[in-house]
């Protein structure tokens, strides 16, 4: 059995509380004999800046392209607003992704049928939902320079952040979408603002092309990031894999995140181009950020961590009964009535980050039984 190196990043706020869960299950994972992993821990964001004054130490870097797949945790707090902007906690993140080359993330949107009614959407809306969206992540206005404050003549400011894409980065998260939804259901939605912007005007026009060419059975929609985050909201399940910069990704995932009840619950995928043996640089990171006011008491919901790790195990080493069992221990884990206090209902005791974790790896340890 091949073994695989996973670097761990707790980083900030809750990241080491989900990341402990996580390495319980890797843990069970090893003993069970499904997987070989050697995992590895370090810092990044505000907990490097601690240790070595910046959010991603060199070092760290290199490990993390020495590894065979990344997990974080998250990244930031109110403990570091006064850094400099270039060397804050998400410095170190979306370093992380341009020096890896993690152009690609992939945000599910599932709602768990034991968390229909946790939605603030009515339970016919969101019922059996189950979304792809598939953010540019390594250019756009994040990336795009010129990024600055200047001074005016008059003593006012002036704040620039350049929006920029290319054709080749267009086509190959378009690639990766219409192949997504050739095992989905053949279905892609690509979101941009071509009424009000030029990348707009070459994203539609390049996604197009691409689908034209490669995907014609695929069915490609266009639609306004406006109105699709509208439509999100108002009939979410008319989408299935919808692709979109990542400016507009950022919006548009943390909205359908919502539709399911809790950030707490969903995980998400960075990944990189293939390389000549077919394997990926890869970042696995829960949707929620770092919570800094629920930090260290226990209350963290660990699912999107977990579900990252599951789906780490899916895309980077191909382990898809391993992934199966550990979504599947999740839903029956919520089934039994497991809640973490970001998704309780009413008359149901919340339990801890570790109870959850623990309920989660009881699931595991009855379906391998």
């Amino acid at each position: 059995m091949t073994t695989y190196k996973l670097l761990l990043l707790p980083g900030d706020g809750i990241g080491p509380e989900v990341m402990a869960e996580v390495e319980k299950v890797v843990g069970w994972l090893n003993r069970a004999g499904l997987a070989s992993f050697e995992t590895e821990r370090d810092l990044v964001g505000g907990a490097a800046i601690d240790v070595h004054g910046k959010p991603l130490a060199d070092e760290t870097l290199a490990r993390a392209d020495a590894a065979d797949a990344i997990l974080l945790g998250a990244v930031g707090g109110p403990k570091w607003n006064g850094v400099a902007y270039d060397i804050r906690p998400e410095a170190g993140l979306l370093r992380l992704r341009k020096d890896l080359g993690l152009f690609a993330n992939l945000r599910p949107a599932i709602c768990y049928p034991a968390l229909a009614d946790a939605s603030a959407l009515k339970r016919e809306l969101v019922e059996g939902l189950d979304i792809m969206i598939v953010r540019e992540l390594t250019g756009g206005v994040y990336f795009g320079e010129p990024k600055e404050i200047t001074t005016l003549e008059d003593g006012s400011k002036r704040a620039v952040d350049t929006q920029v894409y290319t054709t080749a980065e267009i086509e190959r998260i378009a690639h990766v979408a219409f192949d997504l939804a050739r095992k989905r259901s053949g279905r892609v939605a690509s979101a941009e603002k071509n009424n009000v912007m030029k990348t707009g005007v070459l994203w539609k026009e390049v996604v197009t092309r691409v689908h034209g060419e490669h995907y014609a059975e695929v069915e490609l929609e266009h639609v306004l990031a406006d109105n699709c985050a509208m439509q999100l909201v108002r009939r979410p399940k008319q989408f299935d894999v919808l692709v979109t910069d990542n400016l507009f990704g950022d919006v548009l995932s943390d909205v359908a995140a919502m539709l399911t009840g809790s950030l707490g619950m969903l995980p998400s995928a960075s990944l990189g181009a293939a390389d000549e043996r077919g394997t990926r640089k890869a970042l696995y990171e829960p949707v929620h950020g770092s919570a800094p006011d629920i930090a260290g008491k226990g209350y963290a919901n660990p699912i999107a961590m977990i579900g990252s790790l599951a789906m780490c195990l899916r895309y980077s080493f191909g382990l898809g009964e391993a992934a199966d069992l550990v979504e599947n221990a999740i839903t029956r884990a919520l089934a039994a009535g497991a809640r973490t206090r970001d998704i309780v209902g009413e008359g149901q005791t919340p339990i801890s980050t570790a109870e959850m974790g623990d309920a989660i790896l009881r699931e595991l340890e009855a379906q391998a039984a």
